[in-house]
């Protein structure tokens, strides 16, 4: 498992910039998420119809950011992902529907299509820890 510095940074935050590539071109977009902590996945929605869904549907490899947004060089706090997607079913998605609309009740309305980003891959840049301080987590 990740260390508790990088757990305790992605639970706190809820704004992932996901990264996808479909035939060698490269797409980004903002999506919520939540984070389970016990399958060390990002649960987030998008629509089928999205150009990133489509893209990690035919490419499941993607990347990922979620970052503390500050002009303070002593205060920087990010992480860097690489992981894998699937669309969730079953129990896992009944799980997932569960933790998601707890974080974003207004959800609801929109019967969200989710699914999880499977982490493989976590740098995470800690300045508060020294300047330049990153820790890494790997599967």
């Amino acid at each position: 498992m990740p260390d508790k510095l990088i757990i305790d940074f992605i639970k706190h935050h809820h704004l992932l910039t996901l990264a996808s590539s479909k035939d060698n071109l490269p797409y980004c977009c903002s999506v919520f998420y939540v984070y389970d902590e016990k399958k060390n996945c990002l649960i987030f929605s998008s629509d089928t119809k999205t150009k990133h869904a489509n893209d990690f549907i035919a490419n499941p490899n993607v990347a990922g950011t979620i970052a503390l947004e500050t002009k303070e060089i002593s205060k920087i706090q990010g992480v860097q992902l690489l992981g894998a997607i699937q669309e969730l079913k079953g129990e896992d998605l009944k799980i997932a529907k569960k933790q998601y609309l707890k974080a974003f009740p207004y959800a609801r309305l929109m019967k969200p299509q989710l699914w999880a980003m499977q982490l493989t891959f976590i740098k995470m840049t800690h300045n508060k820890l020294g300047f330049g301080k990153k820790l890494v987590w790997k599967k």
